[in-house]
């Protein structure tokens, strides 16, 4: 149960990471340190099916106040904005030759 209770312990750290980062005005690295929380309780979920009935009790009450918390944060957290890479639209004006007379 060591192991689980670690896990569970490393999800509230990264969530307490998270609400420093965004009080100190960085949002980008509250992200991260919820993803890292993601990632520790995505790792409980998948050994929830080997746990005893008592370490499920246990882990399921600890994971979900982390669980609560972290997902208080993340509707805190400014919308990403992202800037996409898309294809130009060709103007047919500027690949016709200068020299060339409008058709028409």
């Amino acid at each position: 149960m060591d192991a689980l209770l670690k896990l569970a312990a490393d999800a509230g750290v990264e969530v307490s990471a998270a609400e420093a980062a965004l009080e100190e005005g960085a949002p980008g690295a509250a992200r991260d340190a919820l993803d890292r929380a993601d990632d520790a309780l995505a790792a409980l979920r998948e050994r929830w099916a080997e746990m005893s009935p008592t370490e499920r009790a246990v882990i399921g009450e600890a994971a979900g106040a982390v669980r609560a918390r972290r997902d208080l944060l993340a509707a805190q957290l400014p919308a990403v904005r992202t800037v996409s890479d898309g294809v130009a639209e060709l103007d047919p004006e500027q690949e016709r030759d200068p020299d060339e007379q409008p058709a028409g």
